[in-house]
């Protein structure tokens, strides 16, 4: 299934059932009276967190939403069936505003979380509703109003305790792999990932925690080049950011100015991204010998505060320290 992360829909309530002008006409009842009967609600239309999905790609071939119309009263005062309301499930983790005044109308961080987006229509009066003791037969009913209608902005963020961001072809996903259930797609070749996997790390029987690899970020990638614009609004929910560093090469300038474009992009993106607590994952240390891996090291703790972790994906050396030091770090 393709990811898609954006869509825009339109969202329609039901209208309100018309009221019915009716009088009574039996056998041996000459003065009858009126007995014409209310309408039915129009149907709402409500929106659903659901674990399990994880892409709004349903919304590709459909963008137009419509609640059931409320029926018309009918005689001997018979009310009319209200609309059914309209449910619409969401994966956890979108955001939902108003497309026009670009209003947060609600976002869903939790399964099962509901929220009526569009209320249906109310009924219509019958005309025995306007039955008076100086207007023994009115002709009045009133009709049903009509249904709210909206057009909506959905946005899903990923839900992930941690983010692993990047330039592209670093080992993002080989790391994700190798540390969980995952199987995302693997190439040697820039931009495999073209959107973001997730992967749940198990610790025990009662503890795990979720990663997310972000498609590869490029320089200019918070004003829109490459991939990377469209999933930088994914690192927002994460807690912990990995910052993945391929050292295949050995040069520590290289390093340094990779280290450097990735937390541009994300201070350009949002300012509050750059306060997040961010990690450094210095990968493919199966490439170098012992030396060149302590040259690299001695020169980045000089340059960083944060925590590091030199690893190889390929023969999982140096994950089980860094998934302890995340365990340890989601448990405060």
């Amino acid at each position: 299934m393709k990811f898609i992360d954006e869509t825009i829909i339109l969202v329609k309530a039901g209208n309100g059932g018309n009221g019915c002008v009716s009088f009574r006409r039996e056998k041996y009842i000459p003065f009858g009276g009126p007995d014409g009967g209310d309408g039915g609600d129009g149907g709402s239309i409500i929106i659903e967190a659901r674990d399990g999905l994880n892409t709004l790609a349903d919304f590709r071939n459909k963008s137009k939403f419509i609640a059931q119309n409320g029926k018309s009263g009918g005689g001997k005062n018979k009310r009319g069936k209200s609309g059914n309301d309209l449910v619409i499930k969401l994966p956890v983790g979108s955001i939902v505003y108003d497309s026009k005044t670009e209003e947060l109308i609600c976002d869903l961080d939790h399964d099962k979380q509901t929220i009526k987006i569009v209320t249906g229509g109310t009924f219509g009066l019958g005309n025995t509703r306007f039955k008076t003791s100086t207007n023994r037969a009115p002709r009045k009913k009133t009709d049903g109003k009509k249904g709210e209608e909206r057009q909506l902005k959905i946005i899903l963020k990923v839900l992930a305790d941690v983010g692993l961001i990047g330039l592209p072809n670093v080992g993002k996903s080989s790391i994700l792999a190798a540390i969980s259930m995952a199987k995302p797609k693997i190439a040697n070749y820039a931009f495999t990932t073209i959107h973001p996997n997730l992967g749940v790390v198990l610790i025990n029987d009662y503890e795990k925690f979720i990663v997310a690899d972000i498609p590869g970020l490029i320089k200019g990638a918070s004003t829109g080049a490459g991939l990377g614009i469209q999933f930088l609004k994914h690192i927002s929910r994460t807690k912990l950011l990995l910052h993945v560093i391929d050292i295949e090469r050995n040069n520590v300038e290289q390093i340094l100015k990779d280290m450097n474009i990735i937390i541009k992009e994300l201070k350009d993106y949002d300012s509050e991204l750059i306060k997040k607590d961010k990690w450094f994952v210095f990968n493919k240390i199966d490439m170098l010998d012992k030396e060149q891996i302590n040259t690299i090291e001695n020169f980045v703790k000089n340059k960083i505060k944060s925590k590091m972790f030199f690893v190889s994906a390929k023969n999982k050396s140096g994950l089980e320290g860094m998934c302890d030091n995340i365990t340890e770090y989601m448990r405060n």
